[in-house]
């Protein structure tokens, strides 16, 4: 402990903790049941872990945000660093908060320099606890991780019965497991509980106490519930390339479709997932599938999206239904494989040599991810084109607080311009490109829909209305002019923007998308606490709507909150909507970690308090 006081951040169900561990030594496990015992607890919070882009040896961290009043988005700073990485603790280190507490392996001594005056140590000889009960190597690595939750445990006030329940839950069926975590559990929360004994009141200023602030929301990551939306929006073909962070979306399908998409009678599979040998051939089936009649989709990240685009102008130009989830992450080229971005937007609006526009979805949290999964492939049949459904390593491979997902069972699936067969032998007039009533949607048919009617060949290459080869310019300008108007009458299908008012009516607006969004919310409050106010349009899809339009002509500034480097969506703002670039104030974050409250207040208030607003500098993260 320290030999002087010092000042102590003292909350309760309002703090951060970070976990510092060694990718590969079993940690992950022992966090995530830690942050799950904090929701048994009815108390919210929002985990994300940090982990390398290598199988095993390098750093890995896991921060946990507890909030009592729900506040879901990184904070910035760390209130409880839990050091358990020698490579990395004078970075850990230096993260904690002044007054915040470091807690640490003390088997060996440190030196001074090691420390920092303004922090509270709490040292626990975790090595030599595990060396007194356990003899085998890797036996004390693994449990070394139970035993700090068991200490944090004692520490803040968590329930122990939670835990006990927790660990049967994750080991049910494996008794020896379940003892010898119990056991090592038990090892450090009675140690735990001996710091008190030995004279010392309150060790923790940071306590959990028990509330009812988690209500009915779930928790679950984004590419499960992308997964989940897929399901029940129809998809009956996966295809896909492994590739960080999108690969758990693809497993979770198929562990969906095997509890729903199999044939209780025959025992039949009534789903095709293929692991492609690339991202062009996992395209390439989807595209396939597509044109069949099959909701297909595949998911990928930016580096697939680029081998893509070929495929994706075929899809286009030819009009043929196809989903992507593309779980965004840093790039350019491999750049952060395991770190999150939103800097895929101009790559897929505009996916493809030529002039192309695509259909772009941005989900704020799980519950929409399965919202916009299902509603992706109708969106794909209605308008027969690509539907990108934009997401990202934030949302997709973080557990998140949400909403229940709901299904209406009376929902029907939109295939939008199919010709039947009676329709075909109604005489009704047939072009595959032929648009009847001047939305650019035209009617299509499957494959053995009639013996010898609607039938038209598909092509990449130009066309009349009728399918027909053709290099005729009337003809190319007729379809790409067509192809327009769809795109047109996207914009009232898609997903529409989210207002949301200031308490006082205010010259000043904030755009933003995506997993942007819980900390955008934090940031509204922080903002208005300091006098600050701000109208908010949360931005759901790309063609924008009207509504984008209006928000702008409303407010003389309006911030572009945004996780890139090139302001993305605000070039996309100004060039589709003609926008003077001058009104729209960048506000960026791009390092790869979740873009936090406290970097958005301290920029938007920063600019607010002067007297001009001028564009933030590129380059600012927190």
């Amino acid at each position: 402990m320290n030999k002087k006081p010092v000042k102590r951040i003292e909350a309760v169900n309002d703090f951060v903790i970070k976990f510092a561990n060694v990718n590969g030594s079993g940690s992950a496990s022992a966090n995530e049941m830690f942050a799950r015992s904090l929701l048994r607890m009815g108390v919210p919070v929002s985990p994300r872990n940090i982990f390398p882009s290598n199988i095993q040896g390098l750093p890995t961290w896991y921060e946990v945000r507890v909030n009592e009043h729900g506040y879901l988005g990184r904070r910035g700073g760390v209130d409880l660093m839990v050091a358990m990485n020698p490579q990395t603790w004078d970075k850990d280190v230096k993260e904690i908060e002044p007054g915040g507490y470091l807690l640490y392996d003390s088997s060996k001594p440190l030196p001074p320099s090691k420390f920092r005056d303004d922090i509270n140590l709490i040292g626990v000889p975790l090595t030599e606890l595990c060396a007194t009960r356990y003899t085998d190597a890797r036996e004390r690595q693994l449990l070394k991780n139970i035993v700090y939750v068991g200490v944090l445990s004692a520490l803040l006030g968590i329930e122990p019965e939670i835990i006990a329940t927790l660990l049967g839950e994750q080991y049910k069926g494996k008794v020896k497991l379940i003892q010898a975590n119990l056991d090592a559990f038990m090892m450090g929360l009675q140690h735990g509980r001996s710091m008190f004994e030995e004279g010392v009141e309150d060790v923790l200023g940071l306590k959990v106490q028990r509330c009812d602030a988690v209500g009915q929301r779930i928790f679950i990551e984004g590419n499960a519930a992308v997964a989940l939306g897929c399901v029940y929006g129809g998809a009956t073909v996966c295809a896909w390339y492994p590739i960080t962070p999108s690969s758990s979306a693809a497993e979770a399908f198929q562990k969906y479709c095997g509890r729903y998409r199999v044939d209780k009678a025959s025992g039949q599979n009534k789903y095709a997932i293929v692991q492609a040998e690339d991202e062009i051939a996992s395209i390439g089936v989807v595209i396939g599938a597509g044109w069949n009649g099959a909701r297909a989709f595949t998911c990928t990240s930016g580096p697939g999206v680029s081998l893509m685009t070929e495929f994706i102008g075929l899809a286009y130009f030819a009009e043929i239904p196809a989903t992507i989830v593309n779980v965004q992450r840093g790039g350019p080229s491999t750049g952060m494989p395991t770190r999150t971005q939103q800097a895929d937007l101009l790559s897929c609006a505009y996916a493809s040599h030529g002039d192309t526009k695509h259909v772009l979805l941005f989900p704020e949290d799980p519950h929409e991810c399965f919202e916009f999964g299902a509603a992706a492939l109708d969106l794909a049949d209605r308008l027969q084109t690509v539907i990108f459904l934009m997401t990202d390593l934030d949302i997709g491979m973080n557990h998140r607080l949400c909403e229940p997902l709901h299904w209406d069972d009376t929902r029907r699936y939109d295939r939008g311009k199919v010709m039947s067969r009676a329709d075909l032998d109604s005489g009704r007039d047939f072009g595959r490109y032929l648009d009847v009533d001047g939305d650019g949607i035209p009617y299509r048919t499957l494959p053995g829909t009639h013996p010898d009617r609607g039938a038209y060949f598909t092509r990449g290459t130009t066309r009349d209305a009728y399918a027909r080869y053709s290099e005729a310019g009337p003809d190319y300008v007729y379809n790409v002019e067509r192809l327009l108007r769809k795109f047109e009458t996207a914009k009232e299908l898609v997903p529409q923007p989210i207002e949301h008012k200031a308490a006082k009516a205010t010259p000043y607006g904030v755009i933003y998308f995506g997993s942007t969004s819980p900390a955008m919310a934090e940031a509204f409050d922080a903002l208005q606490a300091k006098g600050l106010h701000v109208d908010l349009l949360r931005v759901r899809a790309f063609p924008f709507s009207a509504a984008v339009d209006r928000f702008i002509a409303e407010h003389k500034t309006v911030f572009v909150v945004e996780q890139n480097r090139d302001a993305q969506l605000r070039t996309m703002v100004i060039t589709e909507q003609e926008i003077d670039p001058a009104r729209l104030v960048p506000v960026l974050h791009f390092d790869g970690t979740p873009i936090t409250a406290r970097f958005i207040t301290e920029a938007i208030a920063q600019r607010m308090s002067g007297a001009n607003v001028e564009p933030i500098k590129k380059g600012m993260v927190a």
